[in-house]
């Protein structure tokens, strides 16, 4: 879980850790965060099953960090705020909140779950998880397994 002295603020991006790769996930308060998840049918967030990448759409879900993190070891990262200017919170919170139940394209290079949150923190999309993929191939990449790899990119159209 996130440390005892780490609090989450709303627009906080949330790192989870899971088996073989991470999940991301924007805090939006009150305990929830949004994030991209697989479509009905599919292995939830929480799976470690290389299965869960198969697909080419994701959804945008608002639920309970409880239930996203299903008990994975998490910990806020806004380490891109040396980079990128964070946009107002209220603008974060809102085009997170407009997106949920929109389905997005995914892709496991450029549209992942990073990319989603920091498109919504940033106003651009980044991944750090998939530039160390590819700097640093291995069988067991970080990048190759689960719902950590959604996001929206501009120009996309919601489906």
């Amino acid at each position: 879980m996130a440390s005892p002295q780490q609090e989450l603020k709303p627009g906080d991006l949330i790192e989870i850790f899971r088996l073989g790769y991470e999940h991301w996930a924007l805090y939006i308060g009150e305990g929830y965060v949004i994030h991209l998840a697989p479509p009905d049918g599919y292995p939830a967030a929480s799976s470690s099953s290389a299965l869960s990448v198969l697909g080419s759409i994701a959804v945008v879900k608002q639920e309970l960090l409880t239930d996203v993190t299903g008990g994975c070891h998490y910990w806020v990262n806004n380490s891109l705020d040396h980079k990128y200017e964070p946009l107002p919170v209220e603008v974060i919170i809102s085009s997170a909140k407009k997106l949920v139940g929109q389905k997005m394209k995914y892709s496991i290079v450029s549209r992942n779950c990073e990319h989603f949150v920091t498109k919504l923190r940033y106003g651009r999309s980044h991944c750090q998880q998939v530039r160390t993929s590819l700097d640093n191939p291995s069988p067991l990449g970080r990048s190759a397994w689960g719902w950590t790899h959604w996001a929206m990119q501009p120009g996309d159209h919601r489906e």
